[in-house]
C-alpha cells in the first residue's frame, strides 16, 4: 500500500493522466450504453444494435496499427490532448438524431470517435512509463486498470438512467464535457519530451524526407513512404522479439474469446441460468465491483512478483474461473455462484491487464511503443470482432455453453503457451 499511495499522491504528472481517463472513459461508457439503448428504440433490430458495435470495431481493426505510427512522431502529451479535444466536436453531430433515418449519422459519428481513439489508446499506454519509474510500472498499469472498471461501473450507470430521462443530447453534453475536462487535466502535466522528436524512430529524422514534405507530389510521396517503411519497422520488430510475439498470439487468441463473450453472456443469463434483465445487470455490475475491488488489490501486491509468472498465473486462473462460470449451471441454476465467481475473478484479471501492459511496455523501446500499441489494439478488434460475428452461428450449432467455454480455453492455453517465451520476464526495466 505504501508503494501505491507514493505512486498516486506523490506523482502529479501520473495522477492527472489517470484522473484524465477515469472522467472520459465515464463519459463513453454512459454513451455507449445509451446509444445502444437509443439505436434499439428508434429501430428496433437487433441486427442495428450490432452494425453499432461493427462500426466501433472496424476502424480499431483498420486503423490502429498505422494510427501508432504516428504516435511514435508526435509528443504523446499532445496528442492525448487533441484528440480529447477532437473527440469532444465529432460528438456534435448527434444532437441532430431525432428518428431511424438519422441512425446513419450514430453510425458515422462511432464510426469517426473509433478512429480518433486509435491515436489516443496507445498514446497513453506508451505515456505511462515515461510517467513512472520502472519499479513501479506494474502497479501504475493496475491502478490504470482499476480505473477503467470504476468508470465502467459509474458510466454504465449514468448512462442507463440519462438515457431514460435527459436523451441523447443529454449523454451528448455530458461526454463532451467529460472529455473537455480530461484535456484540462492533461494540459497541467508538466512531463515534456527530453528532445525534438523526429520521424520515425523519435530520435532523429529519417533520410529520404523532404524538409518541405507536403509542398510537392515528390515530397507527399517521400512522406508517404516514410510511413509505410516505420509501420514495416514496427511489424519487423514485433516479429524479432521472442516476448513482444508471444503477447502478440496471446492478444489474438483471447481477444477471439472476448467477442464470443460478449456476443453470448447476456444469452447466458437469460437462457441458461433463466435470469431477468435485473439478473444480468446485478452480475455485469458484480463483475465491475470486483474488478474495483481486484485493481486495488492487484496494485498493492503487483510488484513483489516477477512479472513473467505473475501473468501465466493470472490468465490460467483467469481462464479457470470463467470455466467455472460458464459450467456450474450443469449443477444448479443458483444465482449465488456466478456472483461470487464474478467478484472471485476480479483479481487475477487485474493482475494479467497489468502485467500483460507492463510486459509490452518494458520490452520495446519508447520510440516504437507506439506501433507495437497501435498493433495491439488492431489485432484486438479484428480478433473481437471475428468472435462475436461466428459466436451466434456456433452458439446455434453447438449450444451456448461449449462456445462460451471456449473463451475460458482460450485464457488457459493461451496463457501456458506464452509461459517459456516468458519465463526470463522479472520486474519490468523501461527499456528507451
Amino acid at each position: 500500500m505504501r508503494l501505491l499511495w507514493r505512486l498516486v499522491a506523490r506523482n502529479r504528472d501520473y495522477r492527472r493522466t489517470v484522473l484524465a481517463t477515469l472522467v472520459s472513459l465515464c463519459g463513453d461508457w454512459a454513451l455507449q450504453v445509451g446509444l445502444a439503448y437509443h439505436v434499439y428504440v428508434l429501430t428496433g433490430s437487433t441486427v442495428a444494435s450490432g452494425l453499432l458495435l461493427a462500426s466501433a470495431l472496424v476502424p480499431q481493426l483498420l486503423l490502429g496499427s498505422i494510427a501508432g505510427v504516428f504516435v511514435d512522431r508526435w509528443d504523446r502529451r499532445r496528442t492525448m490532448i487533441t484528440v480529447n479535444l477532437a473527440l469532444a466536436a465529432g460528438l456534435l453531430p448527434l444532437l441532430a438524431v431525432r428518428s431511424a433515418g438519422d441512425v446513419w449519422i450514430i453510425y458515422a459519428v462511432a464510426a469517426a470517435e473509433s478512429m480518433l481513439a486509435q491515436f489516443f489508446v496507445p498514446a497513453e499506454a506508451a505515456i505511462v512509463p515515461l510517467l513512472v519509474t520502472p519499479d513501479t510500472l506494474v502497479t501504475a498499469n493496475a491502478v490504470n486498470s482499476q480505473a477503467r472498471d470504476a468508470s465502467r461501473l459509474v458510466g454504465s450507470a449514468a448512462g442507463g438512467i440519462l438515457a431514460g430521462t435527459a436523451g441523447l443530447a443529454g449523454l451528448v453534453c455530458l461526454d463532451i464535457v467529460t472529455y473537455l475536462a480530461a484535456a484540462a487535466l492533461l494540459a497541467g502535466i508538466s512531463w515534456r519530451p527530453a528532445g525534438a522528436r523526429g520521424p520515425g524512430t523519435g530520435d532523429a529524422a529519417q533520410p529520404g524526407v523532404s524538409a518541405q514534405a507536403g509542398v510537392s507530389a515528390q515530397a507527399g510521396v517521400s512522406a508517404l513512404g516514410a510511413v509505410v517503411g516505420e509501420w514495416k519497422e514496427g511489424i519487423a520488430l514485433a516479429a524479432r522479439s521472442r516476448v513482444v510475439r508471444a503477447l502478440l498470439v496471446f492478444s489474438a487468441v483471447t481477444s477471439l474469446g472476448e467477442g464470443v463473450m460478449g456476443a453470448l453472456f447476456a444469452p447466458f443469463v437469460r437462457t441458461i441460468l433463466h435470469g431477468s434483465a435485473g439478473t444480468y445487470g446485478v452480475i455485469v455490475a458484480t463483475q465491475a465491483a470486483g474488478g474495483i475491488a481486484g485493481g486495488l488489490m492487484a496494485a498493492s501486491i503487483a510488484h513483489r512478483f516477477r512479472i513473467g509468472p505473475l501473468f501465466v498465473s493470472a490468465a490460467v486462473s483467469f481462464g479457470v474461473l470463467d470455466a467455472a462460470l460458464f459450467c456450474y449451471p450443469l449443477l444448479t441454476r443458483a444465482l449465488w455462484p456466478a456472483v461470487v465467481v464474478m467478484l472471485l475473478v476480479g483479481l487475477p484479471s487485474a493482475l494479467m491487464v497489468a502485467a500483460l501492459m507492463s510486459l509490452f511496455q518494458s520490452a520495446v523501446a519508447d520510440r516504437h511503443r507506439g506501433r507495437i500499441f497501435g498493433a495491439v489494439g488492431a489485432i484486438e478488434g479484428a480478433g473481437m470482432l471475428v468472435g462475436a460475428l461466428s459466436a451466434g452461428w456456433l452458439a446455434n450449432w453447438l449450444g451456448i455453453v461449449p462456445v462460451l467455454v471456449f473463451q475460458a480455453a482460450a485464457y488457459i492455453g493461451a496463457g501456458l503457451a506464452v509461459r517459456r517465451p516468458l519465463t526470463a520476464a522479472t520486474r519490468p526495466s523501461v527499456p528507451v
